[in-house]
């Protein structure tokens, strides 16, 4: 599993990496709202512990209401040394899925990021997926775009599905080959491209408009968005 921290704090920072690290998740630390932010975007994580307060010109609630704006449904633990009723509302009105206020224990912590990842899994078995015109049926292993079926090979369903989950979101070629294919490693060959090539052509050729994109330098977004 792995998280995204993002706190300026050093002391928290290190507690907070040292302790879920030894729970075994996988951690990136941000240490600034700018950073944070590039990292939220460019990377998938199972959760975010956000700071509310951040340097780098972007506070917390900022992070999260854009990340929500963009679709991105990542499960958010806020932290912060704000504890009135007030601010622990606008936390969550802003799309945080919960709040915890500092000093906190540990063991509180852990317990909370599970509730809201075991909330996420939950709600990611819903079995249809639509993006835009582009729907998928994942019981009947059925998708559609428009009128028009669709018909996909497994490894391209497995695909299609992984990006659709990821709508308007940078999803980088190492994701691919780590959900998709399941190597940890590179192991030098172009089998995403070719499957993102003729993934392309099954769902966009005759589109009213593209919905997967190459996005240079970085990788491969899915999205209804012009």
């Amino acid at each position: 599993m792995k998280l995204l921290i993002i706190e300026d704090n050093e002391r928290v920072a290190r507690f907070l990496k040292k302790g879920l690290g030894e729970a075994g998740y996988t951690i990136d630390h941000a240490d600034s709202g700018r950073d944070g932010m590039f990292l939220a975007v460019s990377e998938s994580y199972d959760a975010i512990v956000m700071d509310r307060m951040l340097p780098g010109g972007i506070d917390g609630l900022s992070i999260i209401v854009a990340l929500r704006k963009d679709g991105n449904k990542t499960p958010i633990l806020i932290l912060s040394a704000l504890g009135d009723v007030d601010d622990r509302v606008q936390g969550l009105k802003s799309g945080g899925d919960d709040y915890l206020v500092k000093p906190f224990s540990f063991d509180e912590l852990l317990a909370r990021l599970d509730a809201i990842m075991r909330r996420s899994q939950d709600q990611a078995t819903d079995n249809s997926l639509t993006i835009g015109d582009l729907h998928m049926d994942r019981l009947s292993h059925k998708v559609t775009r428009g009128d028009k079926v669709v018909n996909l090979q497994p490894r391209e369903f497995k695909l299609l599905e992984y990006l659709m989950r990821h709508a308007n979101q940078v999803v980088t070629r190492t994701m691919l080959l780590e959900n998709v294919w399941d190597y940890h490693f590179d192991p030098q060959t172009n089998v995403v491209d070719v499957h993102i090539s003729k993934l392309r052509q099954k769902i966009d050729d005759g589109g009213p408009a593209p919905l997967l994109r190459t996005i240079r330098n970085a990788g491969y977004m899915l999205s209804a968005d012009a």
